[in-house]
């Protein structure tokens, strides 16, 4: 049994399903695609899927996977992404399908380029003038406080036409894992940018010694 990784994007309209709904997007779109995929057993059986590192709703992504088990013997996978693509909804886009290098544990940070309208840039600046950044994470356990600072020592605005974006690199593994919509909220709270006013893209997955996830 071969363990398949489809990776996609998930852009514009896209970016608003959640998590739940995109589990039963890709449910739906597999059975429809007759891909040999591998079921669970037992009285519900349904689709084996694992998604990585899920994002959060509003928030665009060029680097989404789902993993899927398949009892094929020598998959076409350049025949799974066009079956995949002609049926997914608009807004996602699958750009490889390949079996599984890395496992998804594999996973310890995420990128994103954080855009927003060109005037905020005077005020994005001064983030690079402050010491400290203290931002409270809350998670199932409680909440606990986490200095921006040390994961974002300083925002690299790049001008973009009527928008200006900076790249981060934010840890996302199990034992930590900061959402950039800390980041936008810290903003907002300091120096008054609405976090509505941001866009959010998460770029690539790296590894521990920043390797490219694959």
């Amino acid at each position: 049994m071969i363990t398949v990784r489809i990776s996609f994007k998930k852009r514009n309209e896209a970016s608003y399903i959640s998590l739940l709904d995109l589990q039963r997007v890709m449910q739906r779109v597999l059975k429809r695609s007759g891909l040999p995929v591998w079921h669970t057993l037992g009285f519900n059986p349904h689709i084996y899927m694992t998604f990585a590192c899920p994002l959060s709703l509003g928030q665009e992504s060029e680097c989404e996977c789902v993993d899927v088990k398949t009892e094929a013997e020598a998959p076409d996978f350049a025949q799974w992404q066009t079956a995949l693509n002609a049926i997914v909804p608009t807004g996602i886009e699958v750009y490889r399908v390949e079996p599984v290098k890395m496992k998804a544990d594999a996973i310890a940070y995420a990128c994103y380029r954080i855009r927003y309208p060109a005037s905020a840039a005077p005020l994005l600046e001064q983030y690079n003038t402050l010491d400290s950044v203290p931002v409270e994470k809350k998670s199932k356990r409680g909440a606990r406080m986490v200095e921006m600072k040390a994961y974002v020592p300083a925002l690299t605005l790049e001008p973009e036409g009527e928008s200006v974006s900076f790249a981060v690199c934010l840890p996302a593994a199990q034992e930590l894992n900061l959402n950039p919509s800390l980041l936008t909220a810290a903003l907002e709270a300091r120096f008054g940018l609405s976090a509505a006013s941001a866009s959010i893209l998460r770029t690539e997955f790296l590894t521990a010694d920043k390797q490219k996830f694959q």
